[in-house]
Protein backbone atom coordinates (compact mmCIF):
# COMPACT_ATOMS: atom_id res chain seq x y z
CA UNK A 1 0.00 0.00 0.00
CA UNK A 2 1.27 3.45 -0.91
CA UNK A 3 -0.24 6.66 0.44
CA UNK A 4 0.37 10.07 -1.12
CA UNK A 5 -0.96 13.23 0.53
CA UNK A 6 -1.55 16.60 -1.09
CA UNK A 7 -3.43 19.80 -0.42
CA UNK A 8 -1.38 21.34 2.35
CA UNK A 9 -0.30 24.96 2.34
CA UNK A 10 -0.46 28.26 4.17
CA UNK A 11 -3.80 29.78 5.09
CA UNK A 12 -5.00 32.59 7.31
CA UNK A 13 -6.91 31.87 10.53
CA UNK A 14 -10.53 31.14 9.74
CA UNK A 15 -9.65 29.77 6.32
CA UNK A 16 -10.13 26.32 4.82
CA UNK A 17 -8.05 23.60 3.24
CA UNK A 18 -8.86 20.18 1.88
CA UNK A 19 -6.24 17.47 2.19
CA UNK A 20 -6.26 14.43 -0.09
CA UNK A 21 -4.68 11.02 0.34
CA UNK A 22 -4.48 8.77 -2.70
CA UNK A 23 -4.09 5.11 -1.78
CA UNK A 24 -2.66 2.55 -4.17
CA UNK A 25 -1.96 -1.14 -3.84
CA UNK A 26 -3.60 -4.50 -4.24
CA UNK A 27 -7.23 -5.00 -3.47
CA UNK A 28 -9.92 -2.65 -2.27
CA UNK A 29 -7.95 -0.70 0.28
CA UNK A 30 -10.84 1.18 1.88
CA UNK A 31 -12.79 -2.05 2.38
CA UNK A 32 -9.87 -3.63 4.20
CA UNK A 33 -8.03 -0.89 6.08
CA UNK A 34 -9.15 1.55 8.71
CA UNK A 35 -7.88 4.96 7.63
CA UNK A 36 -6.94 8.07 9.54
CA UNK A 37 -5.32 11.49 9.48
CA UNK A 38 -2.64 12.26 12.06
CA UNK A 39 -0.63 15.42 12.63
CA UNK A 40 2.68 16.22 14.23
CA UNK A 41 4.75 19.24 15.21
CA UNK A 42 8.51 19.16 15.85
CA UNK A 43 9.32 17.69 19.25
CA UNK A 44 5.75 16.57 19.83
CA UNK A 45 4.02 13.24 19.62
CA UNK A 46 2.04 12.41 16.49
CA UNK A 47 -1.67 12.75 17.30
CA UNK A 48 -4.84 11.37 15.79
CA UNK A 49 -6.96 14.03 14.11
CA UNK A 50 -9.71 11.98 12.49
CA UNK A 51 -10.36 8.36 11.56
CA UNK A 52 -12.72 6.38 9.36
CA UNK A 53 -13.11 2.63 9.69
CA UNK A 54 -13.49 0.20 6.81
CA UNK A 55 -17.17 0.13 7.77
CA UNK A 56 -17.47 3.90 7.51
CA UNK A 57 -17.58 4.95 11.18
CA UNK A 58 -15.80 8.20 11.88
CA UNK A 59 -14.18 9.69 14.95
CA UNK A 60 -12.49 13.03 15.62
CA UNK A 61 -10.11 14.68 18.03
CA UNK A 62 -12.22 16.86 20.32
CA UNK A 63 -10.55 20.10 19.24
CA UNK A 64 -11.46 19.60 15.57
CA UNK A 65 -15.04 18.38 15.98
CA UNK A 66 -17.43 20.56 14.01
CA UNK A 67 -14.58 22.03 11.95
CA UNK A 68 -12.98 19.03 10.20
CA UNK A 69 -14.66 16.31 8.15
CA UNK A 70 -13.07 13.04 7.06
CA UNK A 71 -14.43 11.26 4.00
CA UNK A 72 -13.40 8.86 1.27
CA UNK A 73 -14.18 8.17 -2.38
CA UNK A 74 -13.85 4.47 -3.11
CA UNK A 75 -13.96 4.98 -6.86
CA UNK A 76 -10.97 7.30 -6.69
CA UNK A 77 -9.19 5.43 -3.87
CA UNK A 78 -8.90 8.79 -2.17
CA UNK A 79 -9.47 9.93 1.40
CA UNK A 80 -10.07 13.56 2.27
CA UNK A 81 -9.86 15.85 5.25
CA UNK A 82 -11.91 19.01 4.86
CA UNK A 83 -10.62 21.56 7.34
CA UNK A 84 -12.67 24.67 8.02
CA UNK A 85 -12.31 27.52 10.53
CA UNK A 86 -8.62 26.78 10.79
CA UNK A 87 -6.70 28.00 13.83
CA UNK A 88 -2.98 28.61 14.34
CA UNK A 89 -2.89 25.57 16.64
CA UNK A 90 -3.88 23.41 13.66
CA UNK A 91 -0.46 24.09 12.16
CA UNK A 92 1.39 20.78 11.71
CA UNK A 93 2.51 18.18 9.23
CA UNK A 94 -0.52 16.05 8.41
CA UNK A 95 -0.09 12.35 7.67
CA UNK A 96 -2.36 9.80 6.04
CA UNK A 97 -2.44 6.42 7.79
CA UNK A 98 -3.79 2.99 6.81
CA UNK A 99 -4.21 0.44 9.57
CA UNK A 100 -4.51 -3.24 8.71
CA UNK A 101 -3.04 -4.53 11.97
CA UNK A 102 -6.45 -5.56 13.28
CA UNK A 103 -6.50 -8.09 10.40
CA UNK A 104 -2.92 -9.20 10.88
CA UNK A 105 -1.77 -6.97 8.04
CA UNK A 106 0.72 -4.12 8.09
CA UNK A 107 0.11 -0.44 8.63
CA UNK A 108 1.28 2.33 6.34
CA UNK A 109 2.07 6.05 6.48
CA UNK A 110 2.18 8.72 3.83
CA UNK A 111 5.03 11.20 3.56
CA UNK A 112 3.09 14.07 5.10
CA UNK A 113 1.90 17.47 3.95
CA UNK A 114 2.55 20.75 5.77
CA UNK A 115 -0.38 22.87 6.94
CA UNK A 116 0.45 26.34 8.25
CA UNK A 117 -2.22 28.60 9.71
CA UNK A 118 -0.87 32.10 10.18
CA UNK A 119 -1.79 35.69 9.55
Amino acid sequence: VQLVESGGGRVQPGGSLRLSCVASGSGNIFSTYDMAWYRQNPGKKRELVAGITSGGRTNYKDSVKGRFTISRDRAKNTMYLQMNSLKPEDTAVYYCYADGTWLGLSDYWGQGTQVTVSS
